[in-house]
């Protein structure tokens, strides 16, 4: 846990002048099942979600922070957890004779990253380093309408603007020029429940996952909150009631 409060405090902090730099944009609204105090997450669409991820975003971005026990959350069950586990190879050791393999995940593993190290991931990125997804919605700010408005934001650049090689224009994003090349077109997965496959559609639902990859306990402090304010309010009432007779002599007199 203090290992994820630190990795959000320093992505923070780094995405600060990034933001600044940028001035203001636009970010597109959605009404999110996870907004307000009651407010909880989509299962469908966070597993339609961890799908776009795996299918398209994975190959560049890691989620280090999660193991694939945490799925459970998603609503898989254990076999269907194991199941995707074992698609993944996992670095472990060393064996008896010092060295490190690779065997099958296994549910208590946590995600493996899609390089080896960050040096290998900026040589295949043109020099940039993709950042980790497991914090990223709430390292930035309004993260869901932030991620959501970048994945749809891409654009052709205004006559006026030079577009360096290796860059994109995207209206959500500090500046306009992102090193991310467009990551979804439309169609891009097929969903089995047969839901909206348009950008804007897969968009919502990975900003779903991610949402909840970054604060996987957001339903629990929500009820614990509602609860301490409804007990609270009791109290205050209680101790109204309590004041009111205790005094009462005092104010008849």
């Amino acid at each position: 846990m203090i290992k994820r409060i630190f990795a959000a405090l320093v992505a923070t902090l780094l995405a600060g002048p990034a933001l600044a730099a940028g001035g203001d944009v636009a970010l597109t609204k959605r009404d999110w099942s996870f907004n307000g105090p009651f407010g909880t997450f989509d299962k469908a669409a966070m597993q339609r979600g961890f799908q776009v991820y795996r299918e398209v975003c994975a190959g560049c971005h890691s989620m280090q922070y999660i193991a694939f026990r945490n799925f459970a959350d998603l609503g898989y069950n254990e076999a269907e957890i194991k199941a995707i586990a074992a698609e993944y190879d996992v670095e472990d050791g060393p064996n008896d004779e010092g060295e490190m393999f690779t065997r099958p995940g296994i549910p208590a593993d946590r995600m493996p990253s899609p390089y080896p190290n960050d040096n290998a991931a900026r040589a295949g990125n043109g020099g940039a380093l993709p950042p980790d997804l497991s914090l990223i919605a709430k390292a930035r700010a309004n993260g869901p309408d932030y991620l959501y408005s970048l994945l749809i934001g891409y654009k052709e650049a205004p006559a006026s603007m030079n577009v360096p090689d290796g860059m994109y224009y995207n209206d959500a994003y500090p500046g306009n020029l992102i090193a991310m090349p467009q990551p979804l077109y439309g169609d891009d997965v097929t969903y089995a429940d047969g839901a909206d496959t348009s950008i804007e559609g897969s968009a919502a639902d990975l900003t779903q996952f991610l949402m909840w990859a970054a604060e996987p306990k957001m339903e629990a402090r929500k009820r614990i909150g509602v609860a301490v304010v409804f007990f609270l309010s009791i109290f205050v009432v209680l101790s109204v009631m309590a004041k009111r007779r205790v005094w009462a002599d005092l104010h008849e007199s």
